[in-house]
């Protein structure tokens, strides 16, 4: 057996890591137990690990402490959703740990398990048991304690501790009401042992799975090509949520019909597109067909053919937040950096939509990040809009309650003062800009009349069902719409026009002044009024605003003050 962790292997056992919860995303997925088309939990912690394979590819670390450092610094910038924000904590506090050291036994890693578990709670205002942390925190204990009871190996310290977080996983469906109600185990756990069991495959020696692992780079094996090889110049990948009970057999026939090297992986939600092509925004312009485009990389083959040829790094998108906050710059129309010296406040908004956009623009943010429930943006993405903002002190509204660990993170990653906005939902983004007083003396004020006012707005929207569900006291099927109020399952109907009606309803008995109804993509603006009309009827004294949000999945997002 292996009695010493090198940089080498610590490298091998994030590329097995990877693979392995890469290979079971879906089930993790599965696990949500609220049935809203979201950022995932499996899709968020494997898109985080996969920033650390792609910057770990092409190095080659001899030093533990070297390698560990390179993920933990990967998986802070590419950390989605809070799931992959603690898994990037877990990974900083292990670097620590192992900081100064060329090689670890298992005492050594074990001991850097534990800080990197109290990284992670120190990190959490309110940690929850029943979750990634109670998992992550059990486990490293009964890794601290095997090491420390014998001269164990890494691999069988490992196994010991992979026990004894499979019985910890078993224990959150007890843990947590809403687990124990659905009959299922918490996710991020989940998550963590399956990471944790790609680690112990590399200390086994065990081969890496070619099915499964995170797509680092898709692209042509250019050392065995030549240029005639290349029939297609652009190597395109993109993935797509589905609209419910789509079939997306014509679009495989159309796409090998303009390109080769087809291959579609498809699940209940999304789909993800392989293919060479000529005609690439042809392509995904017939995706958006049939559903909303989330991601897409596309690559010229022939160049990066060329600086192969040549001994050149080939050119490469692999690094997909850089290449994500280029595309949001360039989507959103946020001005270059110029010499102008750097005013004292700057605001930027996390959203989906063009009309969402535009709105949080009009209200004084100076940058957008595109994102929100379907993909969560990463710390990298966020941080790099905070760069584009030409102020000494930022103050981002994430507009999720997912992506507000994501943006607390960007503070390590610039110099400027970074201050979030606990906004969870674009009414309250939107509330909180109309209450910032411009001409305020310090950080502090603005944040206090940004923050208070939230409290006055109530969220409702409409979406529909991601998965067949049995939710607090709900019997839902995969594309019902449903309606949620505050985040919570409001009701579940086949008629929108019905839950329209009922949010109408619950609008009156609160009173409300003012009802702003934000409508999505595939949302028509003559249905838009007809449902602004439900609320006009049913709260006659309110003031109703409609306004084109152009969100994706969200009908309607609707603001009630």
């Amino acid at each position: 057996m292996i009695q010493l962790i090198t940089g080498a292997l610590f490298k091998e056992m994030i590329l097995h890591a990877a693979a392995a919860i890469g290979a079971k995303t879906k089930e993790i997925n599965d696990l949500n137990v609220f049935p809203v088309p979201d950022g995932d939990t499996g899709t968020n912690m494997s898109m985080t690990i996969a920033a650390a394979v792609n910057e770990l590819t092409g190095k080659a670390p001899t030093r533990l402490d070297e390698a560990a450092s390179v993920t933990a610094s990967a998986l802070l910038r590419g950390a989605r959703g809070n799931s992959g924000v603690i898994l990037s904590l877990l990974f900083r506090g292990l670097s620590r740990g192992l900081k100064g050291l060329e090689s670890a036994d298992s005492a050594a890693f074990a001991a850097a398990m534990q800080e990197g578990v109290s990284a992670a709670y120190k990190a959490v205002m309110k940690p929850a048991e029943g979750t990634i942390l109670t998992v992550s925190r059990l486990t490293a204990k009964t890794a601290v304690d095997f090491a420390q009871a014998g001269d164990a190996a890494p691999e069988a310290m490992l196994a010991a501790a992979l026990k004894t977080g499979c019985e910890a996983l078993a224990q959150t469906t007890e843990m947590n009401p809403v687990l124990k109600k659905a009959g299922v185990v918490d996710a991020g756990g989940k998550g963590y042992l399956l990471i944790l069991e790609g680690m112990l495959a590399a200390l086994r020696g065990e081969a890496l799975p070619e099915a499964g692992a995170p797509a680092a780079n898709q692209g042509a094996d250019f050392a065995a090509l030549t240029d005639e090889d290349i029939t297609f110049t652009f190597d395109t990948v993109f993935i797509v949520r589905k609209k419910p009970g789509t079939s997306i057999e014509a679009f495989r026939a159309y796409l090998s019909s303009i390109g080769d090297s087809l291959v579609i992986g498809e699940d209940d939600e999304a789909f993800k597109v392989h293919v060479h092509t000529d005609a690439p925004g042809s392509a995904l312009n017939e995706a958006q067909k049939y559903g909303t485009l989330e991601l897409a990389k596309i690559e010229n083959m022939r160049l990066q053919y060329e600086d192969m040829s040549e001994g050149r790094k080939p050119r490469s998108t692999d690094d997909l937040d850089a290449v994500e906050a280029e595309l949001e710059s360039m989507e959103y129309g946020a001005a270059p950096k110029d010499d102008a010296p750097p005013k004292k406040y700057g605001f930027l908004a996390v959203c989906a939509g063009d009309g969402l956009a535009a709105i949080f623009r009009d209200l004084g943010a100076d940058a957008v990040v595109s994102g929100g429930q379907t993909m969560n943006p990463s710390t990298e993405s966020i941080s790099a809009a905070v760069e584009r903002v030409n102020a000494e002190t930022v103050f981002i509204l994430p507009n999720n309650g997912n992506i507000i660990m994501a943006a607390q993170q960007c503070a390590r990653l610039t110099e400027k003062k970074i201050v979030v906005i606990p906004t969870k939902t674009i009414p309250q983004g939107i509330t909180a800009l109309m209450n910032v007083n411009f001409d305020a003396e310090s950080a502090e004020e603005i944040a206090e009349a940004m923050t208070s006012c939230l409290g006055s707005v109530r969220t409702a929207q409409i979406t529909y069902a991601a998965r067949d569900s049995d939710y607090d006291g709900f019997d839902i099927r995969a594309g019902d719409y449903l309606a949620l109020d505050e985040g919570k399952l409001f009701g579940t109907d086949s008629s929108i026009e019905s839950l329209i009606a009922r949010i109408a309803d619950a609008g009156a008995k609160l009173n409300a002044s003012f009802v702003s109804l934000y409508y999505g993509e595939d949302v028509k603006e003559a249905d838009a009024q007809k449902a602004a009309k439900a609320f006009a009827e049913a709260c006659p004294d309110a003031e109703i605003a409609v306004l084109s949000g152009g969100q994706p999945v969200y009908y309607y997002i609707i603001s009630i003050e």
